[in-house]
C-alpha cells in the first residue's frame, strides 16, 4: 500500500481504507496496479499460515467459554461451535497432537456493593466470582450465580478428566449438558449435570471436592486461576470478549467455525509434523498431486520424495521399510545401507535370463552399483556380459574348448581330461584315478599298522602283569614278603 503524502489528495486516499485492510509492499502494489490496468484478471489469496507460531509437534490452544445458553446469537454461534469441532479436537487430544484448556470468564463485585441484591444474585465466595445474569431479569428464572457454578463444574469436570487421561471428556459433558440440560427447560441444574457426569463414568465426588464451597467468604483456587488467566502475558493479549480462542499463545482472529478454526490450529504445528486430519482436503490443498511438488520420484517403485504439509510441501527423500534414501530429494534420492537391494534393486542394474539372475547392487561396501563378475558397465543402467573366451581371460590351456556363456562360460578338455576351473588347466582322469587308488591303499596300510602297534602294546602289557603275579606267588611259598606276617618255627622250639 503506498504511503499518503501531505497533499489534498491524502483526505481522499485515507477515505478509501475500510476495514479490514491489509499492508502490502509497494513494489507489490504496483504490480497489481499495472497488472489490473493492463486489463488482467487479478486474483489475490490472503494466507494467514505464517501467523500462528508453529515451534514444534504440539499445539497449545484454549478456548474462552461460558455455560450460560440464553445470551442471544452469540451463545448460540459458541455451543455450534463445540457441537461442530469436538469430533477433530478429541482426535488431535486422543493422538497427543494437541494440549486443549477450556477457560471460563468471571468477574469481581466491588467490596462496597457485595451485599446488594445484584452481587447476591450473581455472585458467589462474597462478590468474588460473578457472571450477568442470563434473562437480565433479577427477579425471575435462573441467576449470574447459576451460571458461575456450572462454569466451576465445568472446570472441574475437565481437571478430574484430566487427571485419567481423558481429558476429552471436557467436550463430551459440554456437548451433552446443553442438549440435555437447556435453561429454557428448567433442566439447568445440579441433578441434570450430576446425571451427565455419572453417564461418562466420571468420579462425581471428586468434581464436588474439586468446586468446594460456594457460600464460603474465602478464595475458590479453581476461579481464583482463572481470574489471573485474563491478564494478558507475552504476545497475548487481555481475554475481555467471548468467546476467545488462543492458539500457541496468539489470540485467533478469524470465523468461529470448524473448518476456520482447524486451520489455524494446523498452522500452529511445525512443518512436517502436522497429524493426518490437517491434510484432509477439507482443510489443505496437497501439492505433491501437482507435478510431484517438482520433488524426485521413482514412477516405476512408485517412490516420491514430496512429503505433503499443512503449509505446502517438502522435498525429502524416504525411508521405505527400514531404508532410508539420501540426495536433495529434489533431483535425485538413492538406497543407502543395509537392506537397500530390497528396494527397487537400489537403484542399480538387473536382469534375469534363462534361469540365471544377476543384479549389480551390493548392500556392503558404499553402496555404488557395481557389475557383478562376468559383466562390465556402469552398474546402474547397464552391464554388458564378458566374452571370457574372445577376450582370452579363461580356458587358454592347450588341451582347453572355450564356449561363452551369459555371465560365464563354459570350458571343456579334449580326450580324458578334466577341467580345473581354479587353476585354468586339464588334468588326466585316469592318473587321477590311480593317484586316488594308491592313497586309498596307503590309508588302509597305515590303518592296519596303527591297530596292529595298539594291539601289541595292550598284549605285551597283559602278558607282563600276568608273569609279575606268578612270580610273586611262587616266592611267597619259600620267603615272607614284606606285606606278610613272618611264620613262626615251631621245630626250633621244641628241640630246645
Amino acid at each position: 500500500m503506498d504511503t499518503p503524502e501531505e497533499d489534498s489528495s491524502s483526505a481522499k486516499y485515507i477515505e478509501n481504507i475500510t476495514i479490514p485492510s491489509a499492508l502490502i509492499e509497494k513494489t507489490f502494489g504496483e504490480t497489481l496496479k499495472k497488472a489490473i490496468s493492463g486489463g488482467d484478471m487479478v486474483s489475490v489469496n490472503l494466507d494467514w499460515r505464517e501467523a500462528v507460531p508453529h515451534p514444534d509437534d504440539r499445539v497449545e490452544y484454549e478456548l474462552w467459554t461460558n455455560s450460560n445458553d440464553e445470551c442471544g446469537v452469540k451463545c448460540d454461534m459458541l455451543m455450534e461451535f463445540v457441537k461442530d469441532f469436538k469430533g477433530a479436537a478429541q482426535i488431535l487430544e486422543k493422538g497427543g497432537y494437541t494440549q486443549f484448556t477450556p477457560h471460563y470468564i468471571t468477574w469481581y463485585c466491588p467490596r462496597a456493593f457485595t451485599l446488594s441484591r445484584q452481587c447476591k444474585s450473581q455472585c458467589i465466595n462474597h462478590g468474588r466470582y460473578c457472571a450477568p445474569d442470563p434473562e437480565q431479569d433479577f427477579s425471575s428464572g435462573y441467576e449470574g450465580k447459576d451460571v458461575v457454578i456450572e462454569n466451576l463444574r465445568q472446570l472441574c469436570v475437565f481437571k478430574v478428566a484430566n487427571e485419567s487421561n481423558k481429558a476429552w471428556l471436557w467436550w463430551d459433558y459440554v456437548t451433552d449438558f446443553q442438549i440435555r440440560c437447556p435453561m429454557k427447560e428448567k433442566k439447568y441444574n445440579k441433578e441434570c449435570a450430576d446425571a451427565v457426569i455419572k453417564s461418562l463414568g466420571l468420579d462425581g465426588k471428586k468434581i464436588e471436592k474439586c468446586m468446594g464451597d460456594p457460600n464460603a467468604d474465602a478464595d475458590n483456587p479453581v476461579l481464583k486461576e482463572e481470574q489471573d488467566a485474563q491478564v494478558g502475558k507475552g504476545s497475548r493479549g487481555d481475554v475481555t470478549i467471548l468467546p476467545t480462542l488462543v492458539v500457541n499463545n496468539r489470540q485467533y482472529r478469524g470465523k468461529l467455525a470448524k473448518g476456520a478454526v482447524l486451520k489455524a490450529i494446523c498452522s500452529g504445528f511445525e512443518e512436517t509434523t502436522e497429524p493426518a486430519v490437517c491434510l484432509s482436503g477439507d482443510v489443505e490443498t496437497n501439492e505433491c498431486l501437482d507435478n510431484n511438488g517438482g520433488c524426485w520420484q521413482d514412477k516405476v517403485a512408485n517412490l516420491t520424495a514430496c512429503k505433503d504439509t499443512f503449509r505446502g510441501r517438502v522435498c525429502e527423500c524416504p525411508l521405505v521399510d527400514g531404508v532410508q534414501f539420501k540426495g536433495d530429494g529434489y533431483s535425485h534420492c538413492e538406497a543407502s545401507g543395509p537392506g537397500r537391494c530390497k528396494i527397487n534393486n537400489g537403484g542399480c542394474w538387473h536382469e534375469s535370463r534363462e534361469g540365471h539372475a544377476y543384479s549389480a547392487c551390493l548392500d556392503i561396501g558404499d553402496g555404488k552399483c557395481q557389475c557383478p563378475p562376468g559383466f562390465k558397465g556402469d552398474g546402474v543402467k547397464s552391464c554388458e556380459d564378458v566374452d571370457e573366451c574372445k577376450e582370452k581371460k579363461a580356458c587358454q590351456c592347450p588341451e582347453c574348448s572355450c564356449k561363452n556363456t551369459w555371465g560365464s562360460y563354459e570350458c571343456t578338455c579334449s580326450g580324458d581330461l578334466l577341467y580345473i576351473r581354479d587353476h585354468d588347466t586339464c588334468i588326466s582322469k585316469s592318473g587321477t584315478e590311480v593317484r586316488s587308488a594308491w592313497a586309498a591303499v596307503w590309508v588302509i596300510l597305515i590303518g592296519l599298522a596303527m591297530a596292529g602297534g595298539g594291539a601289541y602294546l595292550v598284549y605285551k602289557y597283559r602278558l607282563r602283569s600276568y608273569m609279575d603275579s606268578e612270580i610273586r606267588a611262587i616266592m611267597a611259598q619259600y620267603m615272607p614278603l614284606d606285606s606278610q606276617a613272618e611264620v613262626p618255627n615251631h621245630v626250633s622250639e621244641d628241640r630246645a
